[in-house]
C-alpha cells in the first residue's frame, strides 16, 4: 500500500514544489492515520517547511485521494516536515546530505553487522561510505533497509 500511496501522490506535491518524503500509514481503532512527509525539493532545500506549507499540501492530497480512494474507510490525513531525523530513502537523499551524520541499518549483516552511525562520506556507484569511529565502510544502497538522520 506504501508504495503505491507513493506512487499515486508523488507527482501532484511535486507539481507544488515540495518532495514527497515519506508515508506512513497506521491502523488505528476503526480508522487510521495517513502521516504524509514533506520537504522543500532540492534546488529550495535551505526554506524549510511552513505550516502553510503543510496546509496546501493537504488540500491538494485530500483531492486526490478523495477522487482516487485508495483507502478504504475512515482515516486521518497528517502532514508535516520529515523532521531532524528524517529519512534517507532515494539516491537523491544521500548525495544531498553528504557529510552529515547517519543512521544505516542493512537488511542481512555485511562482515557481520547491521547497523552503522557516522559521517555519511560519500556517494558513488550505488554505493555509500559511511565513517564510524574513523573507519570507512562501504555499504550497497541496494542493501540498506533504512536509513535516516541522527543530529
Amino acid at each position: 500500500m506504501r508504495d503505491a500511496l507513493m506512487r499515486l501522490l508523488e507527482p501532484p506535491i511535486e507539481a507544488l514544489g515540495y518532495e514527497l518524503v515519506d508515508i506512513e500509514f497506521a491502523r488505528e481503532g476503526r480508522g487510521g492515520v495517513l502521516r504524509i512527509f514533506i520537504d522543500a525539493q532540492a534546488e529550495n532545500s535551505g526554506t524549510g517547511v511552513t505550516v502553510d506549507d503543510c496546509a496546501r499540501v493537504s488540500h491538494a492530497v485530500s483531492q486526490v485521494l478523495e477522487t482516487q480512494d485508495p483507502i478504504k474507510g475512515h482515516y486521518t490525513l497528517e502532514v508535516s516536515s520529515p523532521g531532524f531525523d528524517r529519512i534517507l530513502r532515494t539516491l537523491g537523499h544521500f548525495e544531498r546530505f553528504v557529510g552529515e551524520r547517519i543512521f544505516a541499518e542493512l537488511k542481512v549483516p555485511l562482515d557481520g553487522r547491521r547497523r552503522y552511525v557516522g559521517v555519511l562520506k560519500s556517494v558513488a556507484e550505488g554505493t555509500i561510505v559511511v565513517e564510524v569511529d574513523g573507519t570507512a565502510h562501504s555499504l550497497p544502497l541496494e542493501r540498506i533497509q533504512k536509513a535516516r538522520l541522527r543530529p
